[in-house]
């Protein structure tokens, strides 16, 4: 066998520049780079070296041979022409893998079993022994990679991937591979902060890859030093005592550099569930003298030990695939660029983000950006100086200016002198004032998110006054009124539901996202609303019960006031909030009109109505709908004021238990979907087809001298012109919009019906 081979190390794409520095300076000759690979020339020793030592490879590949291959016949045969004897025994284990097509070859199965029959044939021995496949842990990894008629096979010297380092048996939802967070620390310069003794904060540390990588950085640990299965164990071409050579000489250097002082390397996680697996991952990778992890919210996050202490803070934050990410992302960015900017003065900052635009609302510049790529997803690495020239203020300043910011700064870092201690005259220690709060600052807003702010602002201003007389809490403060921010915005108490309609498709984007987040920048500045209480949705064309469906599991209610009564919604869990708000001027009118009489609330939701009919003094209350999850919320609110007795709550078919009721009712109220296919219902409700039957079946159940009233908010809806001859009808519309929704009057539209 030859004393130097040629080998394939594989990466995540995009790392191939930081793999070939690595790899030529761990010994490769003759490196080029490839597409999530660097190629070169080694001895054994140098293999070796790069299966211990390389923090950015995914696999050494040892090639075994080359050769030009124009059919499966070729395969086959150029496979088998390989002394696989000088490779492993017949009664041994094998795993194929094959990548590429062509040649004849597009299936990658079919290829690697190609692969195997020739290894198998060339090893079975007189007595039919043969190896077997172990796709697990075998004895032998052989790839095959086809690369335009040409096919290179080789030995997988790593066994599993070598980011597989061994310590992180428990990890969260969406962690970063290990090899692609240590690329992350190098291009962020950790290795050098690290050699001049600074620290390292993740603020958002999961369960701490970043902090293992960095540390086994920092105390010259070789990252695959732990694992005990390699792909060359088994290899008949491994050479034992050069390999103990090797390992003995990087577990020494690991005793060296964990023998000198650690590094302060800290980590801060708001997730509670995440603390203990983090801290186990640093246990088993050895490093719990230099690791710590605590609990803590990014806002409140305070990266330095003490005030001359320098380093880097790194993170990834969250991407966001949930609904309602982008508000909590978005103030998520503006948090840390806060807390960069008030605690980390002076330090080195690295984001790792799969949203870049937001990495531009932390309000400082990246001085350098390097694109990576996280599995499928286009990634960005902003690296950025905590320095103030570099904050984004939205004001010019003059260099005069910037050096004045400098030495404040400076000052402000400087270490405190002790003061001497001064006592009252009871002869005890007077304390010192308390320090100011630090002043939190506002995001500065674009010249849209201003102009979108103070339209907000003006609409607060006139609303805010009737809302307060009419006793309501929660009420709309803005529909689309800047067509270019196409959203609607609901105050909740001390809440805002932000409900974005998805822009068409003759709007770019990018330019819809931007707009996206530049109102969600406002919002909480204009409102006067903690960020932590902005909650975003996206409203789009609705099919069936779209709207009704769970979006989340969060089982939040909040509990909101209108009209003198007490009503739950939940904000996250569904993109309807348990409340319709356009209907609370006919919630009013029903709460005016119920003393006394027997009301119906069909299709009830969550029983709204029915609680304005109680609290006006209804003799009873009878509420229907299909949803036993509506239905109980309707419970809670009828008891959360007060109302049990005598508000019946019915599980069904709305036109199904018209038809099976005998009752009359005095007062009745209507607002029902505007499709339904609901799986405990016989056939499909659709409003514009089947309306004239429920109105005709309500009508039936409705007392002399009673009132029902009828609404819907299908925008292409048309009443059937000869309900008129059978009954009383009036369009009531007009009066059921308060002015929260005057600039859209199309929001529903509404009748009164009465016998003739």
């Amino acid at each position: 066998m030859s004393d130097r081979f040629e080998l394939f190390l594989t990466c995540p794409k995009g790392l191939e520049g930081l793999l070939i520095e690595e790899a030529v300076g761990l010994g490769l000759e003759e490196a080029r780079e490839h597409t999530s690979a660097v190629r070169g020339m080694a001895d054994m020793e140098t293999a070796y070296r790069l299966c211990l030592w390389s923090r950015l490879a995914n696999r050494v590949l040892l090639v075994l041979k080359r050769f030009p291959m124009k059919d499966a016949e070729d395969l086959y045969h150029g496979v088998l022409d390989v002394d696989w004897q000088d490779h492993m025994l017949a009664d041994g284990t094998l795993a194929v893998e094959f990548s590429g097509h062509g040649s004849g070859i597009d299936n990658t199965h079919f290829g690697a079993l190609k692969v195997k029959d020739a290894i198998v044939d060339k090893l079975r021995t007189p007595t039919g022994e043969r190896p077997s496949i172990d796709k697990l842990n075998p004895d032998l990894r052989i790839h095959l990679r086809l690369d335009r008629g040409e096919a290179i096979l080789s030995l997988d010297l790593s066994g599993h991937s070598l980011h597989q380092r061994g310590y992180r048996l428990q990890q969260g939802a969406a962690p970063l591979k290990e090899n692609l967070a240590a690329a992350i620390l190098i291009r962020a310069g950790w290795p050098r902060i690290a050699a001049e003794g600074g620290a390292l904060a993740d603020p958002m540390c999961g369960v701490g890859t970043f902090l293992v990588e960095a540390g086994m950085i920092a105390a010259d640990m070789a990252p695959n030093l732990r694992r005990q299965q390699w792909g060359f164990t088994a290899w008949l071409g491994h050479v034992p005592a050069l390999w103990k050579k090797l390992h003995e000489e990087a577990s020494a250097r690991a005793a060296a550099g964990l023998a000198k002082p650690p590094l302060w390397i800290r980590g801060y996680e708001a997730d509670p569930r995440l603390i203990q697996p983090g801290r186990n991952n640093v246990e088993r990778a050895g490093l719990s003298e230099w690791i710590k992890i605590y609990q803590g919210e990014v806002a409140t996050f305070e990266p330095r030990p003490d005030q001359n202490q320098k380093g880097l803070v790194i993170c990834n934050p969250p991407y966001g695939e949930r609904l309602g990410d982008e508000a909590s992302l978005l103030y998520l960015y503006q948090n840390l660029g806060e807390r960069l900017r008030q605690a980390c003065l002076n330090w080195e900052a690295a984001v790792f983000t799969g949203a870049p635009d937001l990495g531009k609302r932390m309000g400082i510049r990246s001085h350098k950006q390097y694109s990576f790529w996280n599995g499928a997803l286009p990634c960005k690495l902003l690296l950025i100086k905590v320095l103030p020239d570099q904050f984004v203020t939205g004001e010019r300043r003059t260099p005069e200016q910037r050096q004045a910011e400098r030495e404040q700064a400076e000052y402000e870092q400087a270490p405190e002198v002790p003061q001497e201690r001064q006592y009252n005259k009871n002869g005890n220690p007077i304390k010192p004032a308390p320090a100011p709060a630090p002043v939190v600052e506002q995001a500065r807003l674009s010249e849209g998110g201003q102009m979108f702010a103070n339209r907000l602002q003006k609409n607060l201003k006139l609303l805010s006054k009737w809302a307060k007389r009419e006793g309501v809490d929660c009420y709309r403060v803005y529909d689309a009124d800047m067509p270019e921010y196409s959203m609607a915005i609901d105050l909740y108490h001390d809440w805002v539901h932000v409900q974005e309609y998805v822009a068409p498709k003759s709007i770019d984007p990018e330019k819809a996202s931007a707009r996206l987040f530049d109102a969600l920048a406002a919002i909480p500045q204009a409102l006067n609303i903690d960020k932590s209480r902005v909650v975003i949705k996206r409203r789009e064309r609705q099919s069936g019960t779209k709207q009704y469906e769970r979006q989340s599991a969060q089982g939040k209610f909040t509990e909101v006031n209108e009209g003198g009564v007490k009503l739950l919604v939940n904000l996250t869990d569904y993109l309807d909030t348990g409340l319709f708000l356009d209907h609370r001027p006919m919630r009013l009118r029903i709460q005016k009109e119920a003393a006394g009489k027997r009301f119906l609330n069909l299709f009830c939701y969550t029983a709204t109505a029915s609680v304005h009919a109680a609290k006006g003094g209804a003799r009873s209350t009878t509420s229907v709908d299909l949803s036993k999850t509506y239905l109980d919320w309707a419970r809670r609110n009828l008891s959360l004021n007060g109302f049990s007795d005598k508000n019946r709550l019915e599980q069904g078919d709305v036109m199904a238990w018209l038809e099976a009721s005998r009752d009359e009712y005095d007062l009745i109220f209507i607002d029902p979907p505007t499709f339904s296919n609901s799986k405990r219902m016989e056939g499909v409700f659709d409003v514009q087809r089947d309306h004239v039957q429920l109105l005709d079946l309500a009508m039936a159940r409705l007392a002399p001298g009673g009132v029902l009233y009828f609404s819907n908010n299908f925008r292409k809806f048309q009443l059937e012109d000869n309900l008129g001859e059978r009954y009383a009808v009036e369009e009531i519309t007009a009066k059921t919009i308060d002015p929260d929704f005057a600039r859209n009057g199309k929001i529903h539209r509404a009748w009164k019906i009465m016998a003739r």
